[in-house]
């Protein structure tokens, strides 16, 4: 039986749309069963439209507090009964109350070797901290800030005169197959 895929995206959503592709060649055992967002322009909700996957948005503008986000998003999230939840460029710290309803089920991507360059700006720290290489890390989402456990990581290279934008698209070329590849073995292991 195929694995019930929550994702949860702010952006453009290649990353989904690198998890859509997959799911259709077969190469990853998995129903993505609805796209959550954050952010009501986000390309991400088109992306999921195109591929007729159920969409949803919960703005933390709708919301009373983060806490009432957060409840919100736990009882959404809950409601399409996912295996796993996947966050691929998803903005916002996910409440305790969210982490305790998936436990060890939430995958998270971030374009940085963890635990170097935490938090939402990894690709800008790595540039302004002078590493030569940086890269992106597939981990398990807990009560910190990328701070779970590490799945998986690539190294990228940083080449010299590089902009932020440039090496975090390069980074998301290397992201994009490890995530694909890292989901297929937790499906794998958990089935």
């Amino acid at each position: 039986m195929s694995a019930r895929i929550v994702v949860l995206a702010s952006g453009s959503g290649t990353l989904l749309q690198a998890l859509i592709d997959a799911v259709a060649v077969r190469r990853l055992d998995a129903e993505i069963v609805a796209v959550g967002s954050d952010a009501p322009g986000a390309m991400a909700l088109a992306r999921s439209e195109q591929a007729g996957i159920p969409a949803f948005v919960e703005a933390p503008s709708d919301h009373a507090d983060r806490s009432a986000w957060s409840a919100a998003m736990t009882e959404r999230v809950t409601g399409f009964a996912p295996d796993w939840v996947v966050s691929v460029g998803f903005m916002r710290i996910l409440g305790p109350d969210f982490v305790d309803a998936f436990p060890g089920r939430i995958v998270n991507t971030h374009p940085a070797l963890l635990p170097s360059f935490p938090g939402a700006h990894a690709v800008r720290d790595a540039l302004a901290h002078g590493v030569r290489v940086t890269g992106c890390t597939i981990h398990l989402v807990d009560h910190g800030v990328d701070t779970g456990p590490i799945l998986a990581q690539r190294a990228v290279d940083v080449l010299p005169g590089e902009d932020e934008a440039a090496l975090h698209e390069r980074i998301k070329d290397v992201e994009r197959p490890l995530l694909v590849e890292t989901l297929a073995r937790l499906i794998g292991e958990n089935a």
